[in-house]
Protein backbone atom coordinates (compact mmCIF):
# COMPACT_ATOMS: atom_id res chain seq x y z
CA UNK A 1 0.00 0.00 0.00
CA UNK A 2 2.71 2.11 -0.33
CA UNK A 3 2.80 2.82 -4.37
CA UNK A 4 2.81 6.74 -3.72
CA UNK A 5 5.50 6.53 -1.74
CA UNK A 6 7.63 4.39 -3.33
CA UNK A 7 7.02 6.30 -6.91
CA UNK A 8 8.26 9.68 -4.42
CA UNK A 9 10.95 7.43 -3.56
CA UNK A 10 12.09 6.63 -6.43
CA UNK A 11 11.88 10.39 -8.89
CA UNK A 12 14.19 11.72 -6.27
CA UNK A 13 16.94 9.23 -5.87
CA UNK A 14 20.33 9.77 -7.77
CA UNK A 15 20.25 5.97 -8.88
CA UNK A 16 17.01 4.11 -9.16
CA UNK A 17 16.90 0.57 -9.92
CA UNK A 18 14.13 -2.12 -9.43
CA UNK A 19 14.57 -5.61 -8.47
CA UNK A 20 12.03 -8.45 -9.12
CA UNK A 21 11.58 -12.07 -10.00
CA UNK A 22 11.41 -14.19 -13.71
CA UNK A 23 7.52 -13.73 -13.78
CA UNK A 24 8.04 -9.96 -14.23
CA UNK A 25 9.99 -9.93 -17.17
CA UNK A 26 8.90 -9.46 -20.35
CA UNK A 27 9.82 -7.49 -23.54
CA UNK A 28 6.34 -6.01 -23.70
CA UNK A 29 4.18 -5.17 -20.35
CA UNK A 30 1.86 -7.62 -19.04
CA UNK A 31 3.19 -10.64 -21.09
CA UNK A 32 4.34 -12.52 -18.28
CA UNK A 33 2.67 -10.52 -14.92
CA UNK A 34 -1.34 -11.20 -15.40
CA UNK A 35 -2.26 -8.97 -12.11
CA UNK A 36 -2.41 -5.87 -13.44
CA UNK A 37 -1.28 -2.12 -13.25
CA UNK A 38 -1.80 -0.53 -9.74
CA UNK A 39 -3.62 2.64 -9.63
CA UNK A 40 -3.68 4.49 -6.47
CA UNK A 41 -7.45 6.60 -5.84
CA UNK A 42 -9.50 8.84 -3.78
CA UNK A 43 -11.40 6.08 -1.92
CA UNK A 44 -14.56 8.44 -3.06
CA UNK A 45 -13.87 8.30 -6.62
CA UNK A 46 -12.84 4.37 -7.53
CA UNK A 47 -16.49 3.83 -9.17
CA UNK A 48 -16.14 7.24 -11.61
CA UNK A 49 -12.61 6.38 -12.40
CA UNK A 50 -12.90 2.69 -12.75
CA UNK A 51 -15.93 3.54 -15.49
CA UNK A 52 -13.56 5.95 -16.99
CA UNK A 53 -10.28 3.50 -17.28
CA UNK A 54 -12.53 0.98 -18.87
CA UNK A 55 -14.32 3.18 -21.03
CA UNK A 56 -11.34 5.32 -22.00
CA UNK A 57 -8.64 2.38 -22.58
CA UNK A 58 -10.64 -0.88 -22.25
CA UNK A 59 -9.68 -4.12 -19.93
CA UNK A 60 -11.07 -4.67 -17.28
CA UNK A 61 -10.63 -2.77 -13.20
CA UNK A 62 -11.19 -4.31 -9.88
CA UNK A 63 -10.75 -2.93 -6.48
CA UNK A 64 -8.14 -4.84 -4.45
CA UNK A 65 -9.64 -6.31 -1.72
CA UNK A 66 -7.66 -6.68 1.64
CA UNK A 67 -6.37 -10.83 2.69
CA UNK A 68 -6.28 -10.14 6.15
CA UNK A 69 -9.19 -8.01 6.73
CA UNK A 70 -12.69 -6.66 5.43
CA UNK A 71 -12.77 -4.67 2.65
CA UNK A 72 -10.15 -3.26 -0.02
CA UNK A 73 -6.40 -2.53 0.61
CA UNK A 74 -5.86 1.09 2.10
CA UNK A 75 -2.95 2.40 1.13
CA UNK A 76 -0.34 4.06 3.83
CA UNK A 77 -2.26 7.77 2.46
CA UNK A 78 -5.86 6.61 3.08
CA UNK A 79 -6.48 5.35 -0.44
CA UNK A 80 -7.47 2.56 -2.74
CA UNK A 81 -6.02 0.60 -4.88
CA UNK A 82 -7.60 -0.69 -8.34
CA UNK A 83 -6.13 -2.77 -10.63
CA UNK A 84 -6.52 -2.64 -13.84
CA UNK A 85 -5.56 -5.45 -16.43
CA UNK A 86 -5.44 -4.10 -19.54
CA UNK A 87 -6.47 -6.29 -22.98
CA UNK A 88 -3.71 -4.49 -25.46
CA UNK A 89 -0.27 -2.81 -25.84
CA UNK A 90 -0.79 0.93 -25.46
CA UNK A 91 1.44 3.40 -25.58
CA UNK A 92 2.67 3.55 -22.16
CA UNK A 93 3.94 7.02 -21.34
CA UNK A 94 0.48 8.33 -22.54
CA UNK A 95 -1.47 6.25 -21.36
CA UNK A 96 -0.18 6.70 -18.17
CA UNK A 97 -0.36 10.87 -18.21
CA UNK A 98 -3.87 10.31 -19.69
CA UNK A 99 -4.83 8.28 -15.95
CA UNK A 100 -3.23 10.32 -14.13
CA UNK A 101 -5.65 13.26 -15.44
CA UNK A 102 -7.99 11.11 -14.22
CA UNK A 103 -9.86 12.96 -11.26
CA UNK A 104 -9.78 10.74 -8.26
CA UNK A 105 -6.54 9.18 -9.78
CA UNK A 106 -3.28 10.02 -7.49
CA UNK A 107 -0.62 7.73 -8.88
CA UNK A 108 -0.41 5.23 -11.33
CA UNK A 109 2.42 1.88 -10.84
CA UNK A 110 3.87 2.73 -14.04
CA UNK A 111 7.93 3.73 -13.68
CA UNK A 112 8.71 5.02 -17.11
CA UNK A 113 11.83 5.66 -18.02
CA UNK A 114 12.83 5.83 -14.43
CA UNK A 115 14.82 3.12 -13.58
CA UNK A 116 18.83 2.92 -14.33
CA UNK A 117 18.64 -0.92 -14.47
CA UNK A 118 16.40 -4.21 -13.81
CA UNK A 119 17.88 -6.80 -11.85
CA UNK A 120 15.59 -9.91 -12.46
CA UNK A 121 15.89 -13.40 -9.82
CA UNK A 122 15.87 -15.91 -12.42
CA UNK A 123 14.25 -19.44 -11.71
CA UNK A 124 17.32 -20.82 -11.78
CA UNK A 125 18.78 -18.63 -8.89
CA UNK A 126 20.45 -16.40 -11.37
CA UNK A 127 20.27 -12.93 -12.21
CA UNK A 128 19.81 -11.32 -15.67
CA UNK A 129 19.93 -7.36 -15.80
CA UNK A 130 18.32 -5.17 -18.11
CA UNK A 131 19.81 -1.71 -18.46
CA UNK A 132 17.97 1.71 -19.58
CA UNK A 133 19.27 2.45 -23.31
CA UNK A 134 21.01 5.49 -23.63
CA UNK A 135 19.53 8.31 -24.92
Amino acid sequence: GCLTQEKIVAGYAKCFVVIADYRKKSKSLGEQWKKGIPIEVIPMAYVPVTRALTKNFGGAVELRMAVSKAGPVVTDNGNFILDWKFDKVHEWSEVNTAIKMIPGVVETGLFIDMAEAVYFGMEDGSISVQKKEPR
